[in-house]
């Protein structure tokens, strides 16, 4: 089945609990990255943050030494960043270099940090920046595209009545007065997450039950931004039984 617009039909993967969700979201992402290094491709993966997002990392961690992924010619980059300095735990680059990109030996130039104030621009010079940096090393989108969702149903930082959602020919822009704290950030726009092939949701937890039901029932973008965007060729929501009890 495909949707009005060509794009297939999204798939609901439900597992019991968020253990076994960060167990086989990790397992199906080595595949899918070491099926791609075998077809000659250098993989472009867009990250996400949050908890089951760090639980999966951890998972794939732990079962890469026996996957075949060569992680020299993978490209990461991340949804969106908390505009902080460098060094902040709040950071979705650190927690996910702590999580597996160290842990697994991904270089340094393969991992693209959106920009921390520590650079001295402003949060729109920031962004600006590092859309030079994703056309110059994911031009043609990602591959694979991770995303958290929100209770409120945002994604990245792509949040419900932002003007950041109407968001024109740009690749990322800056977040000034975000309802989460902190209040600046970097997000990719919709245009750009949209220029992915297979997009996954990862959704953990009662809080997220009514976002996620909302986005299956086709709320509005700028009610429920999770439902603006879906893979080219595959979107699946995976969820534990917690997140899907609303569906």
């Amino acid at each position: 089945m495909t949707t009005s617009d060509g794009h297939p039909e999204s798939l609901i993967e439900v597992h019991d609990t968020a253990e076994a969700l960060a167990s086989a979201v990790a397992g199906e992402f080595l595949s899918r990255v070491a099926d791609l290094q075998a077809a000659g491709d250098v993989p472009t993966i867009g990250l996400t943050g949050g908890t089951i997002a760090e639980a999966i990392h951890r998972e794939i961690a732990r079962l890469a030494p026996e996957s075949g992924v060569d992680w020299g010619a993978v490209e990461f980059f991340f949804g969106d960043e908390r505009y902080v300095a460098a060094d902040s735990p709040d950071r979705n680059a650190g927690q996910a270099r702590a999580a597996f990109l160290t842990e697994v030996g991904v270089p340094d130039h393969r991992i693209h940090e959106m920009p921390a104030t520590d650079s001295g621009l402003s949060v729109e010079e920031a962004a600006a920046q590092f859309s030079e940096d994703v056309r110059s090393h994911a031009s043609g989108g990602f591959d694979i595209l991770m995303l958290g969702v929100g209770p409120d149903g945002h994604i990245a930082s792509l949040f419900p009545g932002f003007p950041q959602l109407e968001a024109k020919d740009a690749i990322a822009v800056g977040v000034t007065d975000s309802p989460k704290p902190p209040p600046e950030r970097i997000t990719f726009t919709f245009e750009a997450l949209r220029r992915s092939t297979t997009v996954w949701f990862l959704v953990s937890g009662e809080g997220k039950a009514d976002a996620v039901a909302k986005a299956h029932a086709g709320a509005q973008i700028t009610e429920i931004p999770a439902t603006g965007v879906i893979g080219t060729t595959e979107t699946t929501w995976f969820l534990d039984r917690a997140a899907a009890s609303k569906l």
